[in-house]
């Protein structure tokens, strides 16, 4: 890869001097059940004790190896995900952040989101989550129905996902997102709103709502369930859109609904292509730097995703590092749209030079045709994909690939 190959306008060819904002990702591997469905880099620890002091003394020293990718950054978010991250004590998170504080500045209004599955937590363990400094949680619960969750392979039951809400709020917990799945074997729409208005009543600012999609590599890819038949799947969708709106969520991203005021602000920092650390077995980051010629790069690197290879790297003086590679020019549109263009409103058109480095017109060549076919908006101001182009990303994102 030669230098002219790499994203490196900068200052130079768009006037940015200033790098986006910057999250910290953490990831925890360990799970005590895989699900089918599951495509993350999971590991079944049954109800074994995990080593909290090894893998925390590894993230510690896999962050150290990442500083200088800050450039004086401080954080606006940290979302620790799995996994299971709510196997882990509140002890462990305690030490971990107030560690990680000492290495780099926290935005004041920092958003630190833990995930937590029922059946992993209880009232005392998210009390001690909310003293370590965790101001927001995602809880895994998928579905409150006994069939689904038995298909899923979950191993909390509905009334056990109720509770861990319940024991969430009277820990201190006002900010927390529900994570829902649609589309399960055996699910009419009858049952997929009954899934809804079950999370509507345990009041969240956020519930995340999305297919079950047959994800290589997994179980259910393998031996595929019978899922519901398409019309099913529409209704189901349309239905629950519906119900969500009506109820005072609005729909930001594809799969994402919130109150105002409380979209992921980790989340969004992705989708609008802001830049992220991570730490952890098999973490993935993505940085941008400027060199003091004011010339831009882009890189994204990933760990070592086997939890025991992950801690021997403790003893190995090349760090956790698996791979890494910069983004070229030639790249940079697709990886840019597929982010940016999950967000029902798109994003502001100057984040493509503010977080890239390139010049504006550098992307509307490559969205025009896009535009032609009635999949973009015709918006200078924004780029925003229209009810269509929403509805058929992977034809819109295929189409600025192909440009």
């Amino acid at each position: 890869m030669t230098q002219g190959d790499v994203i490196q306008s900068g200052m130079t060819q768009s006037g940015i001097n200033r790098l986006p904002p910057l999250s910290l990702y953490i990831h925890t591997p360990w799970c005590v059940r895989k699900c089918p469905y599951c495509d993350f880099n999971s590991h079944e620890s049954g109800r074994r004790e995990l080593p909290e002091s090894a893998y925390l003394q590894a993230l510690l020293k896999d962050l150290d190896h990442d500083l200088t990718l800050a450039d004086g950054r401080p954080l606006t978010s940290i979302f620790i995900g799995g996994g299971t991250p709510s196997l882990l004590s509140p002890g462990f998170y305690q030490s971990l952040l107030t560690e990680i504080h000492k290495r780099l500045a926290f935005a004041p209004d920092i958003e630190i989101t833990l995930e937590a599955n029922p059946g992993t937590t209880e009232q005392d363990r998210f009390s001690g989550y909310r003293d370590a400094g965790i101001n927001r949680l995602s809880l895994g619960i998928q579905s409150f129905q006994a069939d689904q969750l038995e298909a899923l392979g979950r191993i909390h039951s509905g009334d056990e996902a109720t509770l861990a809400v319940t024991q969430a709020r009277a820990a201190g917990f006002d900010n927390y997102n529900i994570d829902l799945m649609h589309g399960l074997p055996g699910q009419t729409p009858a049952l997929a709103l009954d899934d809804i208005e079950r999370a509507l009543a345990l009041s969240p600012r956020h519930i995340s709502w999305y297919q079950l999609t047959l994800e290589p590599n997994t179980a259910f890819h393998t031996h595929p369930p019978a899922l519901p038949e398409e019309e099913a799947l529409w209704d189901i969708q349309d239905l629950g859109h519906a119900r969500l709106q009506q109820a005072g969520f609005s729909r930001y991203e594809i799969s994402a609904y919130a109150r105002q005021g409380y979209p992921s602000r980790h989340n969004l920092n992705y989708w609008q292509f802001g830049d992220y650390l991570g730490i952890g077995a098999g973490a993935h980051g993505k940085v941008s730097r400027i060199d003091e010629r004011g010339q831009w790069a882009i890189e994204r690197r990933w760990k070592t995703r086997q939890p025991e290879a992950y801690l021997q790297r403790l003893q190995d003086m090349r760090g956790f590092i698996a791979g890494k590679r910069e983004v070229t020019a030639a790249e940079l549109p697709l990886e840019f749209c597929m982010n940016a263009l999950r967000l029902t409103e798109g994003v502001d058109a100057t984040l493509w030079p503010a977080h890239t480095g390139q010049a504006h017109d550098v992307l509307q060549k490559q969205l025009q045709s896009a535009v032609n076919k009635g999949l973009l908006q015709e918006t200078p101001e924004r780029l925003q994909p229209t009810p269509q182009g929403l509805l058929f990303l992977n034809e819109l994102l295929a189409d600025i690939s192909n440009t």
